[in-house]
């Protein structure tokens, strides 16, 4: 818990890496965390699935928030486990600071295997729909990445949907995925392209 407060602290004195220009902050985190890897794909792969209250879940009503997904897919075990692990302790920190408006982790398992249930406002879990299962839907945002078979991913997405870059495994520092986090929440929310703006009007 202290170091959560000292996270705090830090990010409250000012936006984390705000020396490096917008376009530089992928090459920041980089440069610290060799689990980050960056993407920038403007629109991402569906995610088809329901909530825990059975409602169908759209990855698009969630585009004016930053959002960390996750998967836990049957048999993936310990790896998964410890990267849940790891991304409580993100959410634990991102939830003491102003970020916790801004940001929505989402967790895809089938029938609770993710191994946490809802216990904050901006943790959702998701069971896969359509004959999918979480291993499908992890591989469908696996292919967004050029590095191969390292497991499991956490992806993150920048407000208006862009994914913007993908943790690897269950080892990369918290406090960098946190760090990251506060830079997209301090950058300029990307500006909707036409297809989007389309898209959002038959919405």
């Amino acid at each position: 818990m202290r170091s959560v407060i000292f996270l705090a602290a830090l990010l409250l004195a000012g936006p984390a890496l705000a020396d490096h220009p917008e376009d530089r902050l992928d090459e920041a985190v980089a440069a610290k965390e060799p689990a980050f890897e960056a993407t920038d794909v403007r629109r991402p792969p569906e995610l088809d699935g329901v909530d825990g209250s059975g409602e169908p879940f759209d990855l698009g009503r969630l585009s004016d928030q930053i959002v960390v997904l996750s998967f836990a897919p049957k048999g993936c075990g310990a790896p998964c486990a410890a990267q849940q692990t790891l991304l409580a302790r993100v959410r634990e920190a991102v939830n003491v600071t102003p970020m916790r408006d801004m940001v929505t982790f989402v967790a895809v398992a089938e029938d609770g295997d993710g191994g946490e249930k809802p216990v904050a406002s901006n943790l959702i879990t998701v069971e896969p729909s359509s004959g999918a299962t979480a291993a499908s839907l992890a591989a469908r945002f696996a292919d967004l990445s050029s590095r191969e078979g390292i497991s499991p991913q956490a992806h993150v997405l920048d407000r208006g949907g862009r994914h913007a870059g993908i943790f690897h495994g269950e080892e990369f520092g918290y406090v960098n995925m946190v760090l990251y986090i506060n830079g997209l929440s301090n950058a300029r929310p990307p500006e909707p392209g036409l297809l989007d703006r389309v898209l959002g009007l038959i919405r």
